[in-house]
């Protein structure tokens, strides 16, 4: 039978506007002075409840929607109350049976929804239980996204308290570290007392590269604690990156020439090839070292010195001439990546060169060996501190960059003593201070240092016209931002302080610092005051439109929804834009798309790569090597092969191709450089800092990567981790189980348990993981104890299990 029409009218006439105060009538509803108007709307809730018990399902579903609304009502009613500030005390009643009835029936998005418009979020601690408060926290987590602050950090913060309640210690850290909240992160080791989350917690904490110490209250036995701690500081990265690599079986180390596969080319490009140019030299030590980075051996650098081969390390070494000589020394402790015992015996003989661009080479090739790894015994501190005082500016630059690089994010008052001084150094040359901003800006990522940022302002006041106009002074105020990335309004007053500067810095800095402070939030209020500023036409002199261009892309970068957009406006700027946007543009595709070869972005880069503007082009060239970083894509290694006889004659253009042509094999497709990680939930600071830098750099491609200061490609270094998920046993030793590898599904408030992965197939563990790839056990033998299956995951045997 149809449902009866009239019934459906009323349905529909008492859920519009024309009741008044119709939420408090219903809690009058026993008391016997009801008007006329409240009677019938009486009846009316009467008989919903009635019909929802109906066995006709058309009734059900009117009586359900006209119920629906009620929640909607009660929303605009709190709102009028709050402006006219009459008692809320009987709505709030009205809302605790409404969510309680949610919360039973699988509608928690409703739940939440009505909650955070009567701002009692907390009322949702209590209607939690097991059944449902796994699909509450991830509609709590991802809704938090799109609301504007303060209102997404208390919905993390309900999430948060939900998931300790449940003993979900995993998913507890993770929104912990979202909120970058340190006393969240001991509060989980605190509440935890099982060992073996313990260690994944540290995994996992390693992986977001924060520098933590464990102490006995978060680790009572000592021995635990020191086993913990060690694994908190990544000193298993380099063995765990090794298995995935014998596994996959690509420890063979791999030439420059390999890479360039030049006899796929006709005869002209490969021709060119052969002339041993400085250039082409140093290009071929930066692929050597992108290529085999973290293997520990490759073809040019760590040949065995009693060989006779004519490429043995020590010549290799001078077929690069002065500045390359401290790249290609560096370039060792890029290969021999996260060993540090190695890594440090084998550039031990460096330091004694008598030539300072070697002996700079080897200091920050110490620097990048203990990259995210932590140690007690700090060795790049002892090894390179001595050196920051050198008369020599390419040792200093070298000891500078490399403490920057090993001590970032771990926010080291030794540190700050030792380098804070040479911003005000009036003997220190310009590069020295500028690289000393940098490194400051690494070691205190995100930290809103007062000190280190009243330095940098010092340092940037002080600097002559002439020096203001210099490309590496762009560096500075980029490590002031640093000290804010994604800290949003703890900025402002350093910005108020940046309005003083002298204008041809000022609008630099302000794009700079608005970029950092809200970088990775998704904050389309920024975005769209970026997008303002480069809708300017200004004259040639102007350079901050290249950092809003940028800016776009790291405030973007936090979500999908966000990065489609940004895309749309960016290839708007290419079409009306003038060149010193045309220029930032494809560096800032290259960051929305990292390690994530997307094919409309590809075509636009290749089109742009053969652009009339060699800057445009140069910045497309290096721009596919980020967008393929690491995934050996097929058809990215295609265009770059063509750009390298397309561009044979020009040695600069050339040298892009190569650096990007290193990127995509970067690690031989085991390493990406996405920031983001556990599920593209977290964004690791140190690893975002790292990329801008390297990209602020390429803003002038001419003066600094082509110039002498090539070695900053190597702050890409800090972005750089295995794309692996490695399943490690009790004992923490490689197990291999299967598991089966697709497209990552948003699963978030639909009905049931949707599949959360598509287009599957079922590998055994090590395996890669590319973007937008999620992993899960194809076994029921072990449980994981992490609920993302990324990087180092632990594995317990499931006491329920039994063989078939």
């Amino acid at each position: 039978m149809a449902p009866d029409p009239n019934r459906a009218a009323d349905a529909g006439a008492s859920s519009s506007g024309t009741v008044k105060d119709d939420a408090v009538t219903k809690k009058k509803v026993e008391s016997e002075d009801l008007s006329d108007e409240d009677l019938a709307l009486k009846q009316q809730l009467e008989l919903y409840v009635e019909r929802v018990q109906d066995s006709d399902p058309g009734l059900q579903k009117v009586a359900l929607e006209s119920m629906r609304n009620l929640a909607g009502e009660i929303a605009q009613e709190y709102a009028k109350r709050q402006t006219d500030e009459s008692p809320i005390e009987e709505l709030m009643e009205l809302v605790q049976q409404i969510v309680a009835f949610h919360m039973k029936h699988n509608a928690e998005p409703e739940a939440v929804d009505l909650l955070m418009e009567v701002e009692d979020l907390d009322m949702l601690i209590e209607h939690v239980d097991k059944t449902n408060f796994k699909r509450t926290c991830i509609y709590l987590t991802s809704s938090a996204r799109y609301l504007p602050g303060p209102d997404d950090m208390l919905v993390l913060d309900i999430a948060y308290l939900i998931y300790l309640k449940f003993e979900q210690y995993p998913n507890a850290l993770q929104i912990a570290l979202f909120l970058d909240n340190m006393q969240y992160v001991r509060q989980v080791f605190t509440s935890c007392d099982d060992v073996l989350r313990k260690k994944q917690f540290c995994y996992m904490l390693g992986r977001h590269g924060i520098t933590f110490e464990l102490d006995e209250e978060m680790v009572a036995n000592d021995e635990d604690r020191e086993a913990l701690q060690e694994i908190l500081n990544n000193s298993k990265l380099s063995e765990g990156y090794l298995t995935l690599a014998r596994d996959i079986e690509v420890m063979e180390p791999k030439s420059p020439e390999d890479i360039y596969k030049a006899h796929l080319l006709d005869g002209r490009a490969s021709a060119g090839a052969s002339v041993d140019s400085a250039r082409q030299n140093l290009a071929a030590t930066f692929v050597n070292a992108f290529v085999n980075a973290g293997f520990g051996q490759d073809k040019l650098m760590t040949v065995p010195s009693d060989s006779s081969s004519s490429a043995s390390s020590g010549n290799w070494l001078f077929k690069n001439k002065e500045h390359g000589k401290t790249s290609a020394a560096a370039s060792l402790g890029m290969i021999l990546l996260w060993d540090v015992d190695s890594g440090l015996a084998q550039i031990d003989k460096y330091f004694h060169s008598n030539d300072n661009h070697v002996i700079a080479g080897a200091l920050l090739g110490v620097g990048i060996v203990n990259s995210s790894i932590k140690n007690d015994c700090d060795p790049a501190m002892a090894l390179l501190g001595e050196y920051t005082e050198k008369e020599d500016s390419s040792i200093r630059i070298g000891a500078i960059m490399g403490l920057g690089i090993a001590y970032a994010g771990s926010q080291n008052e030794q540190l700050r003593y030792k380098l804070a001084p040479i911003l005000n150094d009036a003997k220190a040359s310009l590069d020295v201070i500028a690289f000393t901003a940098i490194s400051l800006g690494l070691i205190y990522v995100g930290s809103c240092n007062e000190e280190v940022a009243q330095a940098i302002i010092f340092a940037l006041m002080d600097r002559s016209e002439s020096e203001l106009g210099e490309p590496l002074t762009r560096l500075l105020p980029l490590g002031l931002g640093l000290l804010y990335l994604g800290k949003q309004e703890s900025v402002e007053a350093t910005a108020e302080v940046s309005k003083t500067f002298n204008e041809k810095i000022r609008k630099y800095c302000d794009m700079t610092l608005l970029s950092c402070a809200y970088a990775g939030t998704g904050n389309v209020l920024k975005v769209q005051n970026l997008l303002g500023h480069c809708s300017q036409h200004l004259d040639k002199g102007e350079t901050h439109q290249g950092p809003a261009v940028l800016g776009i892309a790291m405030v973007a970068m936090a979500e999908e929804l966000g990065v489609e957009m940004a895309i749309r406006s960016l290839e708007h700027l290419l079409q009306y834009g003038e060149q010193n946007i045309r220029r930032a543009v494809p560096l800032a595709l290259g960051l929305l798309c990292i390690s994530n070869p997307k094919v409309n972005v590809m075509d636009t880069l290749s089109r742009l790569s053969h652009d009339t503007d060699s800057e445009v082009a140069m910045a497309a060239v290096i721009s596919l090597g980020l967008l393929g970083a690491g995934t050996n894509n097929a058809r990215i290694a295609g265009m770059l092969r063509n750009l390298s006889s397309y561009y044979y004659k020009d040695t600069s253009l050339l040298f892009c191709v190569r650096i990007a042509q290193g990127l995509v094999h970067l690690g031989k497709g085991l390493l990406t450089l996405n920031p983001y990680h556990s599920d593209r939930l977290l964004l690791s600071p140190t690893a975002l800092a790292g990329l801008i830098t390297m990209l602020h750099a390429c803003l002038d491609m001419k003066a600094i990567v082509l110039g002498k200061y090539h070695y900053v490609l190597y702050f890409l270094v800090l972005a750089m981790q295995p794309r692996m998920l490695l399943t490690v046993d009790e004992n923490l030793k490689p197990l291999s189980v299967p598991v089966r590898v697709g497209q990552a599904v948003d699963v978030v408030g639909q009905a049931g348990r949707p599949k959360t992965i598509t287009g599957f197939q079922t590998h055994s563990t090590p395996v890669l993981l590319a973007a937008g790839d999620r992993a899960e056990l194809a076994t029921e033998k072990y449980i994981p104890i992490s609920p993302i299956l990324e990087g180092f995951v632990i594995l317990k045997e499931n006491p329920d299990y039994r063989e078939e």
